[in-house]
């Protein structure tokens, strides 16, 4: 019998639903929200809201453009959390919906949990190669920035963290300093490609083991550049590329730093990145080049896997399905919800 599963994704503002039928991505349907810029940030009560809107036309895409019916399928998966409450519970509502009505089996994912697992995505038409257990995942996004032992597909340990603010975090709020438009990351990164990395120094913080901090480095970019425009008005205008790709190169000194650390004292050569940062160029041209410098096998997810899509979500409710871990009706949605308490070792 064929395993046929339908993934929901609604942990922020993207609503995305997938269908993967024994191992293959046969859809990914993401509807954007573009309501939010005019905002600068994601606000949480459109976002919920325009999930309502998009939720069935988005599964019904994803169902015929995967020559599938409802009745067709042995599973339905949800991002549990984290994310926004009120997102996450339009997907969660309907994942259960869904399963009552059609009598089938309910599975929950943590979205991180996906994210690591974005490197396993195959489809019909695309095969890559993926990861040997045990590997290192650099995990890094709007809300986390994390080193992530995977023993297996559903175990995995987390030795590295940030202690405040994640990457992508620090490049959005840098982003909305230097007056770039929302979402801030792929400005940052576009403007960073023309620019020289070596024209400005911004502080890098010492921190113990593989954890990470990036608020001294965003307050360490506000004094510069606030020093900067009192001289000269213009600064920020005037050497917009140049700054973007300083503060670029700096996080990625910082994530490859902790990074290499962690190779070294685990000993693992197996190296993949996962997570909304990971779209980021300058990063997955240092990944690549830290696997041919060092000999290490590196794995780096296609861009549109690296953003939050319901595929990942999929193929992570694929070997769950393989484990018969399933979920009861009685689930809800959780805002905060870590590996560790996911994967029951708090």
């Amino acid at each position: 019998m064929n395993i046929t599963i339908l993934a929901i994704e609604s942990s922020c503002d993207d609503t995305s639903a997938a269908v993967i039928q024994n191992g293959l991505i046969l859809s990914n349907i993401i509807a954007n929200q573009s309501v939010h810029q005019e905002y600068g940030g994601v606000v949480p009560e459109l976002a919920s809201r325009s999930h309502q809107q998009n939720i069935v036309p988005v599964v019904e895409k994803a169902l015929k453009q995967a020559g599938v019916s409802k009745q067709d399928i042995t599973a339905v998966a949800f991002t549990r959390g984290p994310g926004l409450l009120g997102s996450l519970l339009v997907g969660t509502s309907f994942a259960k919906g869904f399963a009552l009505a059609h009598q089938c089996k309910l599975i929950e994912v943590n979205h991180l949990h996906a994210h690591v697992l974005a490197s396993f995505i195959q489809t019909p038409t695309e095969r890559i190669a993926e990861p040997q257990f045990p590997f290192l995942s650099l995990l890094v996004s709007g809300g986390h920035t994390q080193i992530i032992i995977a023993h297996s597909y559903t175990n995995m340990e987390i030795i590295g963290t940030t202690i405040d603010d994640a990457a992508g975090e620090a490049f959005d709020k840098c982003a909305k300093v230097l007056g770039l438009p929302y979402p801030g990351g792929p400005h940052i990164d576009n403007h960073a490609q023309k620019g020289n990395p070596l024209a400005y120094s911004f502080n890098k913080p010492s921190i113990p083991d593989f954890d990470f901090s990036f608020s001294g480095l965003k307050t360490s970019v506000l004094y510069f550049l606030r020093d900067q425009i009192k001289q000269n008005p213009e600064f920020i205008s005037q050497n917009i590329d140049d700054i973007c790709a300083s503060l670029q190169k700096t996080i990625i000194d910082i994530l490859m730093q902790k990074l290499h650390a962690a190779v070294k004292h685990t000993g693992i050569r197996e190296i993949a990145i996962g997570g909304g940062v990971a779209a980021n160029s300058g990063l997955r041209n240092a990944i690549a080049e830290f696997g041919k410098k060092y000999g290490y096998n590196t794995y780096i997810p296609e861009r549109k896997y690296t953003t939050d899509n319901a595929a990942m979500i999929a193929i992570t409710a694929y070997h769950k399905y393989l484990a018969q871990d399933f979920a009861s009706q009685d689930i809800s949605p959780r805002a905060r919800y870590s590996l560790q308490e996911y994967f029951g070792k708090i």
